[in-house]
């Protein structure tokens, strides 16, 4: 606590104990001006204010994506803060979220989608050190299970590493190749620029099939594969499954 906010503070329980003695004489015990308190007066609330404006913006994005955290909504609110010339930090954002039990608590959970123990080629890592500076230089993929009523469904996600856009989807039944394979060729009519591009994955089934590389090396798409079973091998990917469970409502179960 520092110092302004103790005198300050303390000025205020001194006019409830003793309303008749002046604000003037009171600030004066502290060597402060009757000027600097009501300056304090109109900072704090004024401040109050602008809490309470971030707040309620915040009320109405979680209205639309209830599990948006800090981070997501520092970068939304940006352009509010500025019409309203609102200064307030992520950090700042973070305990004014804290204090009104506003943080979002993530639960984790795991399923297996992913079975690397079969006879198909694994290739090496291509991206290890890779600095990617523009879209459509590489993409990364991964499958995600979706709950549903009795069992799962399997999403199928092909992002571009540079503008984090998902660019090839598909929600299918089981966790065959075909599901990939969909989300594949999505992402490639889709494609806008002739230039290099790798696709990096895990070593899953689903990419090292005969199906899925063919389609690759048709295209000229280089390949690249984790070389382990961390998922930090393949960050952005598992990044985007966690965003789209965690903001987007994906890790309910449906009908």
């Amino acid at each position: 606590m520092n110092q302004k906010k103790v005198w300050h503070q303390t000025v205020e329980e001194l006019r409830k104990v003793y309303p008749k003695v002046g604000v003037e004489r009171l600030c004066g015990l502290f060597g402060k001006t009757r000027h600097a308190y009501y300056d304090k007066l109109w900072f704090s609330n004024k401040r109050e204010s602008e809490q309470m404006m971030v707040l309620e913006m915040v009320k109405m994005m979680r209205r639309e994506m209830p599990k948006l955290g800090t981070r997501k909504l520092m970068f939304l609110l940006q352009p509010f803060m500025e019409t309203h010339s609102i200064k307030m930090g992520r950090d700042a954002l973070h305990g004014l979220l804290q204090d009104h039990n506003l943080i979002i608590q993530n639960k984790k959970r795991y399923a297996r989608t992913t079975n690397s123990n079969h006879w198909y080629r694994k290739y090496p890592n291509l991206i290890n050190g890779l600095c990617v500076e523009e879209s459509e230089r590489l993409w990364v993929s991964d499958i995600t299970y979706i709950s549903i009523a009795g069992g799962f469904s399997y999403l199928s996600l092909i992002t571009d590493a540079y503008s984090k856009k998902i660019v090839g989807h598909c929600l299918y039944k089981t966790l065959e190749s075909i599901g990939c394979v969909i989300a594949l060729e999505m992402a490639l009519r889709n494609r806008e620029k002739d230039t290099s591009l790798i696709h990096h994955s895990d070593r899953g089934i689903q990419y090292c099939c005969h199906d899925y590389v063919n389609i690759l090396n048709k295209e000229s798409v280089k390949i690249s594969m984790t070389e382990s079973g961390s998922p930090y091998d393949n960050a952005i990917a598992e990044r985007v499954n966690g965003i789209l469970k965690t903001e987007f409502g994906l890790d309910k179960t449906f009908n």
